[in-house]
This record gives structure tokens, C-alpha cells and sequence, in this order.
């Protein structure tokens, strides 16, 4: 059993960190928190020495955070393009309840038709709505590439961990 920890397992824990990581090309995937799961079995497996807590501290900082900035990048754009509170906590509600109901895609579809609604609705023009719309789906996409590059952060500090102290 030694054997196969000391030789499979990192491979097998770093096949699952990259996993994550493609994962999080698509915004409805949970790739940062597959990349922590990992991350934790691999402590779990090999031990929480005091290096491998303060690693681990260090990525579960950076998953929540990398999580967070989807939202957070989402509603900041849609607001620069004009969309009200509402609109934009409907749409992180519609998000919420998409990625639930409809999985893989609800959670993008009920968020972009929650935001256009509320702000059509709101204002009662169409292409001001779509325009918000439009804010929230680009800031989507850079949320995707804010969770990316968390994700590589992550992969990096599980890779020192993996390398270094072990």
C-alpha cells in the first residue's frame, strides 16, 4: 500500500487537479472545488504535516475566493451596463436555481433570461435590457478567466505541496 501512495496516488490526485481545471473552461462546472476535493484527499491520504495545512489554508482561500469572482465579476458588469440591484440578484438567484433544476446549463440560461426580464420589465425597452444582458454575459466570461487562473494558482500550490514536502 506504501508503494502505491508513494507512486500512483500523486498521479492519480494530479490527473483529478487537471480535471478540475478544464472543468472550469465551462462556467457551470464546479472545477475549483473538485481541485479542493483532491487536494484535501491527497492531506487526508498522506498526512497534514504543518507545511501541508498551511498549502491547504492557502488553497482553500483560493478556491472560495476564485468561486466568488464569477459572481462577483457577473454583477459588476451587467451593473456598468446598466442593470439595476434587482436585476442582478435575480439573475444570481436564476443562476442559483438553474444550476440546480437544470443541469449542466440552467444556471446561465436562468440568469441571463432573469436579468433581461427584470431590467425589460424595469424600463420597458428592450435593448437597454439586452444591453445589461450582454454586461452579464461578458462578465461571465471573464469570470471564467478569473476562475481559471485561481484554478492554475491552485494546481500550483498543490504541485509544491506534491513535490516538495512529500
Amino acid at each position: 500500500m506504501e508503494n502505491f501512495i508513494g507512486t500512483f496516488f500523486p498521479w492519480i490526485i494530479g490527473g483529478l487537479m487537471l480535471a478540475g481545471l478544464l472543468m472550469l473552461m465551462l462556467p457551470i462546472l464546479p472545477g475549483l472545488w473538485v481541485m479542493w476535493i483532491a487536494a484535501s484527499v491527497y492531506g487526508l491520504v498522506t498526512g497534514f504535516d504543518t507545511a501541508g495545512i498551511v498549502i491547504m489554508v492557502i488553497i482553500t482561500v483560493l478556491t472560495v475566493v476564485g468561486g466568488l469572482m464569477d459572481n462577483i465579476m457577473m454583477g459588476a458588469n451587467a451593473r456598468v451596463s446598466g442593470a439595476s440591484w434587482l436585476s442582478i440578484g435575480v439573475a444570481l438567484l436564476g443562476a442559483v436555481l438553474g444550476s440546480i433544476l437544470l443541469p449542466p446549463l440552467g444556471g446561465l440560461i436562468f440568469a441571463v433570461v432573469g436579468i433581461f426580464l427584470v431590467e425589460y420589465f424595469r424600463i420597458k425597452d428592450w435593448r437597454a435590457a439586452l444591453q445589461s444582458t450582454k454586461g452579464l454575459a461578458l462578465g461571465c466570461g471573464w469570470g471564467v478567466v478569473a476562475r481559471f487562473g485561481f484554478g492554475v494558482l491552485v494546481g500550483i500550490a498543490w504541485l509544491v505541496w506534491a513535490l516538495a514536502y512529500s
